[in-house]
């Protein structure tokens, strides 16, 4: 045991791979980590809403480990780089992607884990730093954000009340649109569920159109969702 040479068994373990070095495999493994801890980092503080997940940016640290360590595997030989295409071709993701951003996130640690595993380090760096410091300004400046005033309107009502023509009144003086997007029969075809596009007016209260919209509905059940994109109807 006093004789063990641990420089040997680097030096025979370098001889097999003869593409990367210990070194490499460490720098790849710690620079790829590093970096996708900033950016989990700025996925967090820039995350808007209630769909966050501590797994998925565990998730997104993983994939930028990994991937660097594949990119080492690969190298340049293309027969690697197919049998890994077969190799991962098995693996089947389920869950889907709550967010359009979160699949950017996604390329954007898999670019950096590419990046350490070619041991384009510098080009790692730079990159994860500029394009982390260019999504903190995106979110900071509020771009592209658009005033929200489109909303979903539902209203229930007893399903011998004709509808057609009855919140039309109030419609002219609340909203600046309004357009008819579905009508549902609920409990067991007691009520009338019907679903609009609306647009508040400038100034227009939303209290105020529930008022008058309850006064018409039999005082029945009447949701304004805000954000009807997120929303499932």
């Amino acid at each position: 045991m006093d004789n063990f040479d641990f420089t040997a068994l680097l030096q025979s373990l370098q001889d097999t791979t003869q593409t990367f070095t210990v070194t490499d495999v460490v720098l790849t493994i710690v620079l790829s980590f590093a970096l996708s801890l900033v950016i989990a980092w700025v996925y967090r503080a820039t995350h808007r809403g209630t769909s966050y997940s501590q797994t998925f940016v565990h998730t997104l640290i993983i994939v930028a480990t990994v991937v660097g360590v594949v990119m080492l595997i690969v190298g340049s030989n293309i027969a690697r780089a197919f049998t890994l295409v077969g190799a991962l071709s098995i693996v089947r993701f389920r869950n889907a992607v709550k967010e359009t951003r979160d699949v950017g996130f996604i390329f954007f640690a898999m670019a950096i884990g590419m990046a350490c595993g070619t041991r384009f380090y510098l080009l790692a760096v730079v990159s994860a730093l500029v394009i982390c410091l260019l999504i903190l300004a995106m979110v900071k400046l509020n771009m592209f954000a658009k005033e929200l005033r489109e909303q979903i309107l539902k209203i229930r009502l007893p399903s011998d009340i004709p509808y057609a023509t009855l919140f039309d009144s109030t419609f002219d003086k609340h909203l600046a649109r309004a357009d008819l997007i579905a009508v549902e029969s609920v409990q067991a075809g007691a009520l009338l569920e019907l679903v609009y596009g609306v647009e508040l007016k400038r100034g227009a209260s939303a209290q105020n159109l529930l008022n008058d919209v309850r006064r018409l509905n039999d005082n029945n059940k009447v949701v304004l969702v805000t954000g009807q994109q997120e929303v499932d109807l």
